[in-house]
């Protein structure tokens, strides 16, 4: 009779390890977005905005790792949620507030007060509608998600580390209207891919593989411009992921209509 107690106890054991896993990546992420408060601090403002990116790549695995070995948890969750709002809410205002926001005096500080709320609204919005939509929003975010609104508000930062010398910038009115324009974004209803299931061919797979390859390697070496130009590109991405929203949205009500009026032919 002891046997199947100590097998019981083993296959506790292994589903606890499932869900540590992918919660000790949230952790490191918390703290390493914790980390780019020091850098921006002492001043060391390159290494904040890598600090931000790399607790942004965190983020991304850690769910699909937790889903991948079925370690998923309710725990897991809202720990995700808490390391966003610190990870790409507080770290990127402190960080922006310490590069060019203080020198607003109480308006720079109001400002960083109104994204971090957005966010934390953003985040809380996303916990309570989860799973609550139909399969075909699976692709899509209400609004843009945490991650990506961290990184857009450090767009006029990154763009002082490039090499876009040609264009001029004046980062006292660029800095303010990215941190409006994100915090709006935020907390919108305006629909974002979220590359949660992309289905690519199989004749593509080596597309793929290269431009990722592409990707990294321009990172590597030209780390400020590949993140802004990848900012940029994002914002222009917005209005072709509402146009593909609107079209799916028709198609999905259409189908329902039919369905609906055959549903009525039965009865009658």
């Amino acid at each position: 009779m002891e046997q199947p107690k100590n097998n019981l106890k083993i296959i506790a054991d292994k589903k606890n390890a499932r869900i540590i896993l992918p919660n000790m990546l949230t952790l490191i992420g918390v703290c390493i977005g914790l980390t780019s408060i020091r850098f921006a601090l002492d001043g060391k403002f390159e290494f904040a905005i890598i600090a931000i990116i790399l607790a942004a790549l965190i983020d991304g695995l850690d769910g699909r790792i937790a889903r991948l070995i079925k370690g998923t948890s309710k725990v897991g969750k809202e720990l995700d949620s808490l390391t966003d709002m610190i990870s790409f809410g507080v770290a990127p205002a402190f960080i922006m507030y310490f590069w060019k926001l203080n020198t607003f005096g109480r308006f720079g500080w109001l400002i960083c007060l109104i994204y971090v709320i957005c966010v934390a609204l953003r985040l809380a919005r996303f916990n309570v509608h989860s799973n609550q939509e139909p399969s075909w929003r699976d692709n899509f975010f209400e609004g843009v998600p945490s991650p990506a609104g961290g990184i857009l508000v450090l767009t006029p930062l990154i763009l002082s580390f490039t090499n876009f010398d040609f264009i001029p910038l004046n980062y006292d009115i660029l800095v303010p209207i990215f941190f409006i324009i994100t915090s709006l974004l935020l907390i919108s209803k305006f629909p974002s891919y979220s590359f949660k299931k992309i289905v690519i061919q199989r004749k593509a797979t080596i597309f793929l593989l290269f431009g990722i390859v592409l990707f990294f390697g321009l990172l590597l070496i030209y780390p400020f411009n590949v993140i802004a130009i990848s900012s940029i590109l994002y914002l222009l991405i917005l209005p072709i992921s509402f146009f593909h929203f609107q079209k799916l949205k028709k198609q999905y009500l259409d189908k329902n209509l039919v369905e609906d009026d055959d549903d009525l032919e039965d009865v009658l």
